[in-house]
C-alpha cells in the first residue's frame, strides 16, 4: 500500500468513528441555513422599510439661494438649489426651453448660452455663479416675426436639419462673430497679432466645440461668412 492510500483510508477512518456527529451537524446545519435565510429576508424588508420613510419634522433640506438675473433683457430672481446648473434654471424654472441638454458634459454645445457677452456652455456652470449676468438665449436673439441676421441666414442656407442642436449653433455663430470683431486669435489663426478674418477655417475652427450629428457644418460656415460680410 503506498502512502496515497494510507493517508485516503486514514481519513475515511476517521469520518465513520465520528460518523453520528456529522450526521446531527448536517440535519442542524439545514435547519440553521433555513433560519439565517429568514433573518437576513427580514432585516432585508426592515432596512428597505426605514428608507422610504419621511424625513423628521425639522430634518435638513436642501440649500436654497436667491439669484438675479437679467435674462433676454428682463430681471429674473429665482430661489434655486444652489446645485442648479444655469441650463437646469432656464429650462425648469423660467420655461426657456430653446436651450437643448444634449450630453449635459459639455462636449456637444447644443445648451450654449450667452453670458455678459461670451459664450458658455450653461450646463457646466452653476446658476448662482452668474448673480447679476446678462444671459441671451435663442428666445433672445429675435422671433418669428423679426428674426436675428444669424438666425435668417440659417435658414436661407439650411444650416439645420433635426433642428435639436439649431438653437446652441446660433448662440454660439453670434458670439464667434463677436470675438473674431474683437480680435480674439483662434487656434488656427496665422498671425496673432494682425485681426483675424472670418474665413472658413476660422469658422469652422471656432465653432468646432458645437456638435451637429446631420452634419450641416458646410452650410453653418456659409450662413456665418454671409452675416460676416464674407464669402465662404
Amino acid at each position: 500500500m503506498n502512502a496515497s492510500s494510507k493517508h485516503v483510508d486514514g481519513v475515511a477512518a476517521n469520518c465513520n468513528a465520528g460518523d453520528d456527529n456529522l450526521n446531527i451537524t448536517r440535519r442542524n446545519l439545514l435547519k440553521l441555513a433555513g433560519m439565517g435565510a429568514a433573518t437576513i429576508a427580514g432585516g432585508s424588508v426592515s432596512i428597505s422599510g426605514m428608507s422610504a420613510e419621511a424625513p423628521p419634522p425639522g430634518a435638513a433640506t436642501v440649500p436654497a439661494s436667491k439669484v438675479a438675473l437679467y435674462v433676454n433683457g428682463v430681471p429674473r430672481e429665482l430661489s434655486l438649489d444652489t446645485r442648479t446648473t444655469l441650463l437646469d434654471a432656464l429650462r425648469e424654472q423660467l420655461h426657456l426651453t430653446g436651450t437643448k441638454k444634449g450630453c449635459d458634459h459639455g462636449q456637444c454645445g447644443a445648451c450654449t448660452v450667452i453670458v455678459d457677452g461670451r459664450r458658455i456652455n450653461s450646463c457646466l456652470t452653476l446658476a448662482v455663479m452668474h448673480q447679476g449676468s446678462q444671459v441671451v438665449t435663442i428666445e433672445g436673439l429675435g422671433t418669428p416675426a423679426n428674426l436675428h441676421p444669424m438666425q435668417a441666414a440659417f435658414v436661407k442656407h439650411d444650416g439645420f436639419q433635426c433642428g435639436y442642436c439649431t438653437p446652441g449653433q446660433i448662440c454660439s455663430a453670434v458670439a464667434v462673430l463677436d470675438e473674431i470683431k474683437a480680435g480674439v486669435p483662434s487656434h488656427v489663426s496665422t498671425d496673432l497679432l494682425a485681426p483675424p478674418r472670418p474665413t472658413n477655417m476660422e469658422v469652422r475652427e471656432r465653432m468646432s466645440g458645437n456638435i451637429c450629428r446631420c452634419g450641416a457644418y458646410s452650410n453653418i460656415a456659409e450662413a456665418m461668412t454671409e452675416v460676416a460680410g464674407g464669402r465662404a
